[in-house]
């Protein structure tokens, strides 16, 4: 067994590096494990243009991350895969497919894992997430078809769109997955129409951003669902058709084209309505989770949150979990934007260095200005994944609260 530095932290994407770095700037020595080979984790399939004309670009951001990190000649492990934590006394054992080390801090930064939701015909080559597009596309630049459909209609999914396009990959439209007990709401247009509210600040049109302004009662978004054009909405060059669901996708070898029918408002299939279109990719876009294995092997809490995008384990705004010198941030604790996951990561950073022999509590009111910085962060994100999400981070904090005063929280 090998004896890590004073922090190994899993993840190399936004907020990993970013603890990284706050932890180096305070002295500690780190190193990085992450199984993908590239090190910048989701933002290196980031690029999309913010409401104040700005480019976000991830590979550039992921690049200023990793100039730093060099500066403090942090090791990064590519290519290394973490399956399994236990803690050991005073310290946590970290089982790799190179070896086991052993560290007095762990920090699991591992992200979000997307869901795709089943469809007759998804094992066909030309299926893929949403997700792979947008690596595929931005950071291997391999053309994934000529001429595709998106099934699934939520926040990632738009983002990504509008990516592909930029790629001048065609898409033919945006459905909704097939009515099923996985799917749930996902496959009704009410619920669906909801949802993108949240988005309507971002919307091309004027008139778009006015109306959703005017959708508050419950009854006009009944109204305006049951309005819904059957041939769907143009938003920016993607017809967005709210009103059809995605049945079955068709091909010999490979992709070959896709079954479409009309919906309900609330999410029935209208039997006699099946159209069918030829495509050569289907993209699933069925959101993303908080990808927590780790920590629950570790023997973290966890709990439901569904305004944070599923279960999480049990954190508080400093990143500490329950358990001493296990530590986490970025998408793991709720699903947010790469930019609220830097924060979380320099906020984790700065809590694990405070707790270090030479700083003694020292860096209190650092790692109070960080979590300033998260909340800023969080209030100016144009983008949110689910709503509600301030009052999900609050119940959560609440029973993190609750539990380290119980006699369970009390006695790890």
């Amino acid at each position: 067994m090998k004896q890590a530095d004073d922090v190994l932290i899993i993840g190399a994407g936004p907020a990993g590096l970013s603890a990284a770095i706050a932890c180096a700037e305070n002295g500690l020595t780190v190193s990085i494990m992450d199984e993908f080979y590239l090190p910048g984790g989701r933002l290196l399939g980031q690029l999309h243009q913010e409401p104040d004309g700005a480019w976000w670009n991830g590979i550039a951001e992921a690049e200023k991350l990793l100039k730093q990190i060099d500066t403090y000649k942090i090791k990064i492990h590519c290519g290394v895969s973490v399956y399994h934590l236990e803690a050991e006394k005073d310290s946590w054992v970290v089982h790799t497919n190179r070896g086991r080390m052993m560290t007095a801090n762990v920090l699991i930064a591992t992200g979000a894992a997307e869901v795709s939701n089943p469809l007759s015909g998804w094992t066909l080559p030309g299926v893929m997430s949403i997700g792979a597009a947008q690596v595929m596309t931005n950071v291997q630049r391999v053309s994934i078809g000529k001429k595709g459909i998106i099934v699934g209609i939520n926040i990632l999914g738009m983002a990504i769109a509008r990516e592909l396009q930029l790629a001048n990959i065609q898409l033919h439209s945006m459905v909704l997955p097939q009515p099923n007990p996985i799917t749930n709401k996902a496959s009704t247009p009410l619920h669906v129409f909801e949802s993108l509210l949240h988005l309507a600040h971002l919307a091309p049109s004027p008139f778009l951003r006015w109306g959703a302004r005017l959708m508050k009662p419950r009854f006009l978004r009944k109204t305006a669902v049951q309005l819904y054009p059957k041939q769907g909405v143009n938003i920016e060059g993607l017809s967005v058709q709210m009103r059809k669901a995605a049945l079955r996708i068709i091909g010999k070898s490979q992709v070959e084209g896709i079954i479409l029918a009309d919906l309900t408002r609330d999410g029935k299939v209208i039997p006699g309505t099946e159209t069918t279109h030829a495509v050569d990719f289907v993209c699933l876009a069925g959101g993303l989770y908080p990808l927590a294995e780790l920590a629950a092997i570790a023997g973290c809490p966890f709990y439901y949150i569904p305004e944070l995008g599923g279960h999480v384990p049990l954190h508080n705004e400093r990143m500490e979990t329950p358990l001493k010198g296990l530590y986490v941030a970025g998408n793991i604790t709720g699903i947010e934007s790469a930019k609220i996951a830097m924060a979380q990561g320099r906020t984790a950073g700065l809590s694990i260095a405070n707790t270090h022999a030479d700083l003694a509590g020292s860096l209190e009111e650092k790692i109070e200005q960080a979590v300033q910085e998260v909340h800023k962060a969080r209030k100016a994100s144009v983008i949110q994944f689910h709503p509600d999400i301030h009052e999900g981070r609050q119940r959560l904090y609440s029973l993190y609260e609750d539990f380290v005063q119980s006699p369970i929280g009390g006695n790890l």
